[in-house]
C-alpha cells in the first residue's frame, strides 16, 4: 500500500520493492549528474518521495528505515505534524519580509524559547541565521568584538561548517577542505581528548589532552590573544567522539580564567539528540556562546547562536544579520519542533534509543572483531571499525558495511577523520520495531562482509 502523504500517518514499515536505487532513481540520477555540480555527493542515490516517522520512502515505492534523519535534522520525524500546522500557518500570512526591515514575533519567541532550553540562569540573547556554519562564523564574530582580540582555538577532529572561515575552524582536509583554500587566519588547533585512541590509554586521556592543550594555547598564542576556544560536546563528522570525562571542564575553566569565550559548537548534538536539550548539560557546562541548527527547525533552514547578553551585545547594530537569517515559515517550524519535543519527551525517547542500540552494538562488538569502539549518548550512537587486531581504521569495511545496509533498506551513514565510523541518527519519534530491525540488518550485514 502506498500512502498519499508523509509526516507522521506514513506506515512505519521496511519495504523494499525493486533494487536499490530502483529505476525511477536512475532516471532521476541520470538528470541529477546532467544538472547538478558534481561537487554536491549524496550517501544514497535514492531520490525521496515522502518521509516521515522512522522511515524514508523513495520514487520507486522502497520504504528504508531512516537512520540518518538528514543528519540529525528531522530529531522530531519528517513533516511532524506540529512544525507542518504552524509552518503552514505562517506561509498563509506571509513567507517574508526580512527582520531587519520588519520584524515579526516568531523570530523573537524563538529567541526566547533558546533563553529558556540553553544551559544557565543568566541573562541571554540570540541571533538567528540560516546554517550551522552561518551560525559559527557569527559566534566568533561575536566573541572578537567582545574581547577585541583575534586568536580562535579549536580541536583536532573537529567540524564546524563549510565556509572559508568554518573551513579553517575544521580538522578534516577531505572532503571539506582540499582545494579550497588560503583559509581565514588565526586558527590554532590543539588536542581533544579522544579516549579510543589516547596513546597512554583512556585512563588518561583528560588530564594530559587538557594539559596539552592548554600548554599549546600559552605557548604558541598566549591566552591574552584568544578571543574564542569552540569545540563540540559531542564531536560529530570526527566520529561521534565523546571527549573524555574531566577535559571539557578543564578547558571551561581555563576560558573562563582568561577572559575567553568558551563556544559550544551544539549544531549536530543539540535539541534533545543526546538524551539532554545539549550535550554539553553532560557535565554541567554553561557555554558563554551554543550555537544550534540541525534540529532546531523540523527540517526547515535555521540556526542561532545564544549566549550571555553582554556578550551578545557586543557587536555594533546592524553587524549582525543576513537577508534570510531567521525566516518566519522557519521559526515557526521551529516553535512546532520544540512544542514536539516537549509534548513527546524527544529527551526521554533518545534515551531509550541509547538503552535499545549500545547493547546490541555491544553484543556486535563481542562478536566481530572488527569494532573497535562503541560510543555515543541518546540517539547520536556509533561504531569505530578497524582492521582485525589492531587499531588501525578500516574504512574500506566501514563503505561495505554501509552498502550492504542500504542494499536491504537501511539508511546510514558514515563519518570519521578516517573514514571509518558508522554513525546512528535516527529520528527520535523512530519505532523500537523499526529500530530493532535496523540493528538486525546491520548484524547481517557485518556477517557478510
Amino acid at each position: 500500500m502506498t500512502a498519499t502523504a508523509g509526516g507522521p500517518s506514513l506506515p512505519q514499515e521496511r519495504r523494499v520493492v525493486t533494487a536499490i536505487p530502483g529505476p525511477k532513481s536512475q532516471e532521476l540520477q541520470a538528470r541529477r549528474t546532467a544538472a547538478v555540480a558534481g561537487g554536491v555527493g549524496s550517501v544514497l542515490p535514492v531520490f525521496a518521495k515522502r518521509a516521515g516517522g522512522g522511515v524514508l520512502e523513495d520514487v520507486d515505492g522502497n520504504s528504508l528505515i531512516d537512520f540518518g534523519s538528514g543528519i540529525a535534522v528531522t530529531s522530531v520525524g519528517n513533516s511532524a505534524e506540529a512544525v507542518v500546522r504552524r509552518a503552514s500557518a505562517q506561509l498563509a500570512d506571509f513567507t517574508h519580509t526580512c527582520f531587519m526591515v520588519a520584524p515579526y514575533e516568531g523570530y523573537v519567541e524563538v529567541c526566547e524559547q533558546l533563553a529558556e532550553l540553553t544551559p544557565g540562569d543568566h541573562a541571554k540573547k540570540s541571533a538567528l541565521f540560516n546554517s550551522g556554519a552561518e551560525a559559527v562564523e557569527n559566534a566568533v564574530k561575536i566573541a572578537r568584538a567582545h574581547t577585541r582580540r583575534q586568536a580562535v582555538v579549536v580541536f583536532d577532529h573537529g567540524y564546524h561548517g563549510r565556509t572559508n572561515l568554518t573551513m579553517a575552524l575544521t580538522s578534516k582536509n577531505m572532503p571539506y577542505k582540499h582545494s579550497f583554500g588560503p583559509f581565514a587566519p588565526e586558527v590554532y588547533r590543539v588536542p581533544v581528548a579522544y579516549p579510543y585512541r589516547w596513546l597512554t590509554g583512556p585512563e588518561n586521556c583528560a588530564t594530559e589532552a587538557a594539559a596539552q592543550a592548554i600548554d599549546m594555547i600559552n605557548k604558541q598564542i598566549g591566552a591574552e590573544n584568544v578571543a574564542a576556544i569552540v569545540i563540540e560536546p559531542v564531536l560529530g563528522e570526527g566520529g561521534f567522539i565523546e571527549p573524555a570525562k574531566g577535559f571539557l571542564p578543564a578547558i571551561v575553566k581555563f576560558a573562563n580564567d582568561n577572559g575567553i569565550v568558551f563556544v559550544a559548537d551544539e549544531i549536530q548534538s543539540g535539541f534533545c539528540r543526546t538524551g539532554q536539550w545539549f550535550a554539553c548539560e553532560d557535565e554541567g557546562i554553561v557555554p558563554d556562546l551554543i550555537t544550534t541548527a540541525k534540529g532546531i527547525a523540523g527540517g526547515l533552514p535555521l540556526a542561532a547562536v545564544t549566549g550571555r547578553a553582554e556578550i551578545m551585545d557586543a557587536a555594533h547594530s546592524g553587524g549582525l544579520g543576513g537577508t534570510y537569517g531567521g525566516n518566519p515559515v522557519a521559526c515557526a517550524a521551529a516553535l512546532g519542533a520544540i512544542e514536539t519535543m516537549r509534548e513527546l519527551d524527544l529527551n526521554g525517547k533518545a534515551q531509550r534509543i541509547e538503552q535499545i542500540m549500545k547493547p546490541r552494538l555491544g553484543a556486535m562488538q563481542e562478536k566481530f572483531d572488527i569494532i573497535g569502539d562503541v560510543r555515543g549518548r541518546g540517539a547520536m550512537i556509533a561504531i569505530e571499525l578497524v582492521k582485525s587486531g589492531s587499531k588501525d581504521p578500516n574504512p574500506e569495511a566501514t563503505a561495505a558495511l554501509a552498502k550492504a545496509c542500504h542494499a536491504e533498506g537501511l539508511l546510514v551513514l558514515t563519518t570519521g577523520t578516517y573514514g571509518n565510523v558508522l554513525r546512528f541518527l535516527p529520528p527520535l519519534v523512530i519505532g523500537e520495531d523499526l529500530l530493532n530491525e535496523g540493528l538486525d540488518i546491520i548484524e547481517n550485514a557485518f556477517a557478510g562482509i
